[in-house]
C-alpha cells in the first residue's frame, strides 16, 4: 500500500515549496486524508492540552462511561451491535460564539488551554484553506469566503476518548462515516491506534504520530469543487487496551452559507456540474439522521430541493 500522505509545513516557505504542495494535492485528490508536521503549533501547547484531556477523562468521565457499558450489558454481546459507538465525547463550540464557558466540569486550567488551542487551529485551517485555493487555481481567500455566510463558519472540537473495549470486533469505536463539514483538523492519540480510512475498497490505518495533526475533508468541499476532491469514509476501531484521546476540530461553513460548486469547476452549460447547491444547515438537518450511511444520497436529496433554494443568504437563528 502506498505511503500515508505526510506533509510538513516547514517545507512551503522553502525551495521544497512546490513539491510541498504537490503532496497536498495529491493527498486531497486520492486520499482525502493527510497528516501535517510542523504545522506552527507548539508542542508544549499540545501536550498540555493532551494532559488535561487525558485528566478532565479520568476524573469526569470515566466512571460515567462504565456505567452506562454496564447498565447496557455491552460486555456480554454476542453479535455485531450497529447503532452505538464506543466512545465517551462531549463538544467544545468556538464560533461564532463560544460555549466553552458553560460546559460543566471544566477545570479553568483547561477552559483557558482549549481556547488558546483552538485559536492555533483556526488560524491552521485557515491557512490550509488557502493552501487548497492555490492548488485549486481558485482565487486566495475564496474557501474562506464561501464558508462565511453572514455571520462567520462554524468552529467546533469534539473531545473524545475510546476506552478499552472488551469485544472491539462486534462493536466500533465510532462507525464508519463521512464528515459533513469543511476541514477537519485532528489531535490523535499517539500511543493508541484505531482511526482507519476507505481506500480502494480497503481500510488503511491513520499512522498515529507523536504532535502531528491529521487533516480530512468533509462533503462540502467535495461540492464545492465539483468532486475534484472527495470526502472519504472513516471509522475508529475500538481496542482491547488502551484509552484512546482524539479531539477533532471542525471548520465547516456558518448555518446560512450557500454551497454549491464554484465556477471554474463547472462548464457553461451546466451538464458538468454533478453536486447540488444548497444552504448548509439544510444539508447538516438531512446530515443528522444519515449520517452512517453513503453521502451520494445525502446529495441526492438535496438536488431534488435544489430548485426551491433561494440564492440570497438565508439569516438562521
Amino acid at each position: 500500500m502506498e505511503n500515508f500522505p505526510i506533509v510538513d509545513m516547514g517545507k512551503l516557505n522553502t525551495e521544497e515549496r512546490v513539491p510541498t504542495m504537490d503532496i497536498i494535492k495529491d493527498a486531497c485528490e486520492n486520499w482525502g486524508f493527510f497528516e501535517l508536521v510542523n504545522h506552527g503549533i507548539s508542542i508544549e501547547l499540545m501536550d498540555t492540552v493532551e494532559m488535561l484531556t487525558k485528566e478532565h477523562y479520568k476524573k469526569c468521565m470515566e466512571q460515567r462511561f462504565n456505567e452506562m457499558v454496564t447498565s447496557k450489558s455491552l460486555e456480554f454481546v454476542q453479535s455485531e451491535i450497529k447503532d452505538l459507538d464506543w466512545e465517551s465525547t462531549f463538544f467544545l463550540r468556538h464560533l461564532p460564539v463560544s460555549n466553552i464557558s458553560e460546559i460543566p466540569d471544566l477545570d479553568d486550567d483547561y477552559r483557558k488551554v482549549m481556547k488558546e488551542f483552538a485559536q492555533e487551529l483556526e488560524k491552521l485551517a485557515e491557512q490550509l484553506l488557502d493552501l487548497l485555493c492555490e492548488n485549486l487555481g481558485l482565487e486566495k481567500g475564496y474557501l474562506k469566503k464561501v464558508f462565511y455566510g453572514s455571520k462567520g463558519p462554524n468552529f467546533g472540537t469534539k473531545v473524545s476518548n475510546y476506552p478499552p473495549c472488551p469485544k472491539p470486533d462486534l462493536i466500533k469505536g465510532l462507525r464508519a462515516h463521512t464528515d459533513a463539514g469543511g476541514i477537519i483538523l485532528l489531535f490523535q492519540d499517539d500511543k493508541v491506534s484505531g482511526l482507519q480510512l476507505l481506500k480502494d475498497g480497503q481500510w488503511i490505518d491513520v499512522p498515529p504520530m507523536r504532535h502531528s495533526i491529521v487533516i480530512n475533508l468533509g462533503d462540502q468541499l467535495e461540492v464545492i469543487t465539483n468532486g475534484k476532491y472527495k470526502s472519504i469514509m472513516h471509522r475508529v476501531i475500538a481496542q482491547t487496551d488502551g484509552n484512546r484521546m482524539s479531539l477533532a476540530s471542525f471548520y465547516n461553513p456558518g448555518n446560512d452559507a450557500l454551497i454549491a460548486p464554484a465556477p471554474i469547476f463547472v462548464k457553461e452549460d451546466e451538464t458538468s456540474q454533478a453536486y447540488p447547491k444548497f444552504v448548509f444547515d439544510d444539508y447538516m438537518k438531512l446530515y443528522a439522521g444519515l449520517k452512517f450511511q453513503e453521502k451520494e444520497p445525502r446529495f441526492e436529496a438535496m438536488k431534488a430541493v435544489e430548485s426551491g433554494v433561494n440564492l440570497d443568504p438565508i439569516a438562521t437563528v
